[in-house]
């Protein structure tokens, strides 16, 4: 017989707690970068969609998993892991349209310092 006690699946609320703190500031760092991205002298352009749409999304993951951390039933560990993989999800998301910004920043710029003729 599988009797297993309820107290076995669930987190302490301590450890939780940190990792509440953990996504509230990674996400406030994501909505962050992309507040200072948005006041970039640099117009936009379609392609920078390539950037903004994983930045867009991962963050709306990092919400869902914050919102889903402060819940009561986050305690329970099959609950607190899908929010922990859904944050990574959106963290990895956001790193890399975080990155593709950089990129395309980084020629946007060098295209416009290029003297022309020489070469």
């Amino acid at each position: 017989m599988d009797e297993r006690d309820p107290k076995e699946d669930l987190i302490e609320p301590v450890f939780r707690n940190g990792t509440v703190t953990t996504v509230g500031i990674l996400l406030a760092f994501s909505l962050g970068f992309l507040t200072h991205w948005a006041a970039n002298p640099i117009p936009w352009q379609t392609y920078h969609l390539f950037a903004v749409v994983p930045i867009l999304v991962g963050i709306a993951l990092q919400m869902r998993a914050l919102a889903m951390l402060l819940d009561t039933k986050s305690l329970q560990r099959p609950i607190y892991a899908r929010a922990n993989r859904i944050f990574i999800a959106g963290l990895v998301l956001t790193a890399c349209g975080v990155g593709l910004a950089i990129l395309l920043d980084f020629f946007e710029i060098a295209a416009k310092s290029a003297l022309p003729g020489a070469a």
